[in-house]
């Protein structure tokens, strides 16, 4: 491996959660080797070891050092032969290569790899309905949505509901609730014309609901929990260690969270009274945990939604919450969350998938 492909994997103790989070995404394989400054190997970092971090601390001010993994695999210069099967020993997708002194010098990756540490069960969603919220009129996408449903509107050359039932269906999920009420026969058509191997029920939405108060006309009585998500963004996550997050945990209700990091593009004036300034900081950048708008429910929960009135998922969340019910939330990274509800951030939806396409042609 070239010096520069392995810096991508490797990081230092003082990083930050976000930056951590950061660097994983672009290498795209889920983990970090964590060095010292001379590059002696301390620890390894995953996005589940970050995960992990978030949700017992919440604290995105936390170093990579505090999270890492210290009982780390690795392999002494001249050994590469072995990593294949250290690998399926330790259930890991890379190991480092070290030199004399401990230094990193090489990291021996799984060829194949579909991307981060770990691999997706089939079955993970068998068994579990998915609700999705497909019947608003996405004005933000105006023209294109006097045209189409948002629904409908294309990402490369699939709708962007299709592949969000796609992306459930390779977890095994096979039935999922269609909350419809925009251009609803459009979306009947062209669904009845591609034959899809998974069970579509319609439910027809008289009037705008909200994020959640059509979900009261489904007459299915569910015995798991329930997937529920917007019909304009993808989840790149696994669905399977969402659900099991979610079971694990003992909540009532989990909300999928993406990190957003956000540039003030000004100077910001910190203040100590009496108008007097104690600070300027300079084009800040601030980081947080946003709704993506998928959530895991209890079945029993979903009685709490009124029927036929005005009711979004966050205020079933503040009800629960009021009521004593435990609400969590399931941390992913900036990279993992694309939404395409405005015009600039369907732009990258598309490229990221068109590119994500080239590039496997380009390897075929």
């Amino acid at each position: 491996m070239e010096r520069e492909e392995l810096q991508k994997y490797l990081g230092t103790g003082d990083m930050s959660v976000v930056e951590a989070m950061q660097k994983i995404d672009r290498n795209a394989k889920g983990v970090l080797y964590i060095t010292d400054e001379q590059g002696k190997l301390l620890g390894s970092l995953t996005d589940g070891d970050i995960r992990r971090w978030i949700i017992k601390t919440a604290d995105l001010d936390g170093r990579a050092s505090d999270m890492m993994h210290r009982g780390f695999c690795s392999l002494p210069a001249g050994e590469q032969g072995r990593a294949m099967g250290l690998m399926e020993q330790c259930q890991i997708n890379s190991i480092p290569i070290t030199g004399p002194k401990g230094q990193v010098i090489d990291i021996v990756i799984k060829s194949g790899l579909p991307g981060k540490e770990g691999s997706k069960r089939e079955d993970a969603l068998r068994g579990i309905p998915v609700i999705v919220m497909a019947g608003g009129k996405g004005t933000r996408l105006y023209p294109f949505t006097k045209i189409l449903p948002k629904p409908l509107i294309p990402i490369g050359d699939v709708p962007i509901l299709e592949r969000i039932l796609d992306a459930f269906f390779q977890y095994g999920a096979n039935e999922f609730y269609l909350m419809v009420n925009y251009k609803k026969e459009m979306i009947r058509s062209y669904f009845h014309g591609q034959k899809v191997p998974y069970r579509l029920h319609y439910v027809d939405e008289d009037r705008p609901l909200g994020t959640a108060g059509s979900i009261g006309y489904i007459d299915e009585e569910f015995h798991s929990p329930v997937v529920i998500t917007n019909c304009d963004t993808l989840i790149e996550s696994d669905y399977g260690e969402i659900m099991g997050h979610h079971k694990g945990c003992g909540n009532g209700m989990t909300v999928v969270s993406s990190l957003k990091n956000t540039t003030i593009p000004y100077g910001v004036i910190h203040s100590k009274g009496d108008g007097l300034v104690s600070d300027i900081e300079e084009k800040p950048k601030l980081s947080y945990f946003i709704n993506t708008g998928m959530y895991i429910v209890d079945p029993e929960y979903l009685q709490e939604i009124p029927k036929g009135e005005f009711f979004h998922m966050t205020d079933l969340a503040a009800k629960l919450i009021r009521e004593g019910v435990q609400v969590g939330m399931y941390p992913i990274s900036e990279n993992s969350f694309l939404d395409m509800g405005e015009f600039e951030e369907m732009k990258k939806m598309e490229e990221r998938i068109n590119g994500r396409q080239t590039e496997a042609w380009g390897n075929g």
